[in-house]
């Protein structure tokens, strides 16, 4: 389940993932990352609770979504301690032109702080 958290900026997108992710979690939340995506660079927190991985029609839309908005995604906070998240962090910073993190679960605000920064 992909569950958009609120945010203190519009510019930064939140959101948490539990359990097991499938498509509909995709097109669930696709028009968000969209609608950030046009409206000019942006950040992003993503919270792991739970987190059980993609299935692989998930795995497939993740791949397409962070393709698609490359271009305007400065930061990445990932909040998790699994070695799940470890890997995700891992994994996306060859990937990516943003800039990755990964926080320890409870390190919530700690890491929208960063997002914050100039």
């Amino acid at each position: 389940m992909i569950e958009l958290l609120p945010t203190p900026s519009p510019r930064i997108l939140a959101l948490k993932a539990s359990g097991k992710l499938h498509d509909a979690d995709y097109q669930a939340c696709t028009p968000a990352f969209q609608k950030a995506a046009a409206a000019g660079p942006f950040r992003m927190l993503v919270v792991l609770e739970d987190f059980h991985g993609w299935d692989l029609h998930a795995a497939w839309d993740d791949l397409k979504l962070g393709w698609e908005v490359e271009g305007a995604l400065e930061r990445i906070a990932l909040v998790g301690d699994s070695s799940l998240a470890t890997w995700m962090t891992r994994l996306a910073k060859p990937f990516t032109k943003a800039q990755v993190r990964q926080y320890h679960a409870g390190e919530q605000a700690v890491a929208m702080a960063w997002l914050q920064e100039a």
